[in-house]
């Protein structure tokens, strides 16, 4: 068959500079456009794994423990005693991260002991190390009550700012509260350990979570002196605390002053 006129003039239409420009200019969009989505993927891909990574970023696995025991007044010194290379021995041992022994001031022989441990594992064996069983031996004729230990989790927590002198005072709170979902005392103790923090005296402020009671909520904090005590407890972010807290809490505010034992 020949070449017509429409024939002969599509073919030189294909065969023209213009037409094989065209033509490879469509092709080339092809890539063009698939390297623009590709480009585009590079660039969301850092977020995309910033967004991985701070979803996978591991909790804090330590352990913490805040003991009581009352002992007879008469038998405080005896209390100490055993009570003192318990501490010393606790802190040679893997995974011991602190320990503090401190007493309620005004009340002789109320002890508190605040432990924290690298994690569950190194807790566990701690309890079952001797020196734990002899120290509750050496309480057992002395003690008004039980050896009352409660397992804690982090809430929020900081490292101390200071070493506190023979001064400083311990406070060990507790924070019970009702209300469930519908309150935000995890976020209202954080915000006041934050703002707590920024204070001058203040030597630590962490706050703890029961590890099975979720509304239970230990507060501990070290100040460098009972006049820094005394500016906390009239800070405005104090008093809004408190105000807040009230609603929501599940029994009166239990806060009790402690001084250290060396």
């Amino acid at each position: 068959m020949g070449i017509g006129p429409e024939n002969f003039a599509d073919r030189r239409r294909k065969d023209s500079p213009v037409a094989k420009t065209s033509n490879s200019e469509c092709w080339k969009r092809v890539p063009l456009y698939s390297l623009a989505h590709l480009l585009l993927g590079l660039v969301m891909l850092p977020s995309s794994l910033v967004v991985h990574i701070h979803a996978q970023a591991p909790a804090d696995t330590a352990r913490y423990a805040v003991s009581y025991v009352d002992v007879m007044p008469s038998a405080r010194a005896a209390a100490v005693a055993a009570f003192k290379p318990y501490r010393d021995t606790s802190r040679r041992e893997d995974g011991y991260v602190r320990f503090d022994l401190v007493e309620q001031v005004g009340r002789p022989g109320h002890f508190a002991i605040v432990e924290v441990w690298k994690d569950q594992k190194a807790f566990d064996a701690h309890g079952m190390a001797a020196h734990a069983k002899q120290l509750r031996d050496a309480l057992q004729s002395i003690r008004l009550s039980d050896y009352d230990q409660r397992p804690y989790k982090a809430l929020t927590v900081a490292a101390a700012t200071a070493v506190g002198s023979g001064q400083a005072l311990h406070v060990v709170a507790h924070v019970d509260t009702v209300g469930g979902g519908q309150t935000d005392a995890p976020g209202l103790l954080t915000r006041l350990a934050e703002a707590s923090r920024q204070e001058q005296g203040c030597l630590r402020f962490d706050v703890l979570q029961h590890t099975m009671r979720a509304n239970h909520f230990t507060v501990i904090e070290i100040w460098e002196s009972r006049k820094a005590l005394d500016a906390h407890a009239a800070a405005l972010h104090t008093r809004q605390y408190r105000d807040r807290l009230q609603p929501m809490s599940g029994s009166p505010l239990d806060e009790r002053l402690y001084k250290s034992v060396e």
